[in-house]
């Protein structure tokens, strides 16, 4: 695994390149069904605590398209969700309410690497974000979730291989003119973890009796449940 250092992580990022690099990554996520596999566990959760909704908080969030997808199927399978997100970035979360206006999500700023996250949520997930950190980091960063969650701890990201790498290459230049996007596709699974990877990484923070799924294109899927 080699951390490559991302374009999108530069604060220095001016907020019109950068929410157009917040576009393109939205659209490689729909191309991946990114929600699709997280949609899955949500939905099975939402019925075991029914009647009352699911409180989901997505870590670093992005543009929030991920929630925006889930908030889509719950509504058109009557299932109840309350969906929050997070991230450090101002320009994010401002393109994510603009991008969420109508629905009930709510955003609000937290530096998950410095921050206490907030409790009360069912599952608190994150797509696309433990590729960005050192192992040090994924790991306090998958502890904290363990800590604050009530029930489970969902973690969607990309697989590294060389089959994976070639994929998003192609995907990246295809779906989207952003320069910020052409750079960090491929950069993001040279720096991600692989299944077997992240198995370890978590067992290491203390998350035993934990699920790492392989899930189509390119990506994994955690899952860990917290103990009664």
């Amino acid at each position: 695994r080699v951390v490559v250092p991302e374009l999108m992580d530069d604060p220095r990022l001016p907020a019109d390149v950068h929410a157009h690099a917040l576009a393109g990554l939205a659209r490689l996520n729909r191309w991946s069904w990114s929600d699709a596999g997280v949609w899955k566990v949500l939905h099975a959760e939402a019925k075991a605590v029914a009647p009352r909704p699911l409180h989901v908080l997505d870590l670093a969030t992005g543009s929030g398209d991920v929630l925006i997808a889930l908030q889509g199927r719950a509504n058109r399978n009557n299932v109840k969700l309350e969906l929050a997100g997070c991230d450090i970035s101002e320009t994010a979360l401002a393109i994510a309410r603009q991008n969420a206006a109508g629905t009930p999500i709510r955003f609000f700023q937290h530096d998950v690497r410095r921050d206490t996250l907030p409790t009360g949520y069912d599952v608190i997930m994150t797509s696309l974000f433990l590729h960005h950190l050192s192992e040090a980091d994924a790991g306090a960063v998958l502890q904290a979730m363990a800590t604050a969650t009530t029930r489970l701890v969902l973690v969607n990201d990309l697989h590294r291989s060389r089959f994976n790498l070639a994929l998003v290459r192609i995907a990246s230049q295809l779906l989207t003119r952003s320069h910020v996007v052409h750079f960090d596709g491929p950069a993001s699974v040279r720096a991600a973890f692989t299944a077997d990877e992240a198995r370890d990484l978590a067992i290491q923070a203390g998350l035993s009796n934990v699920s790492v799924r392989s899930q189509f294109p390119c990506r994994w899927l955690l899952t860990w449940r917290k103990p009664a």
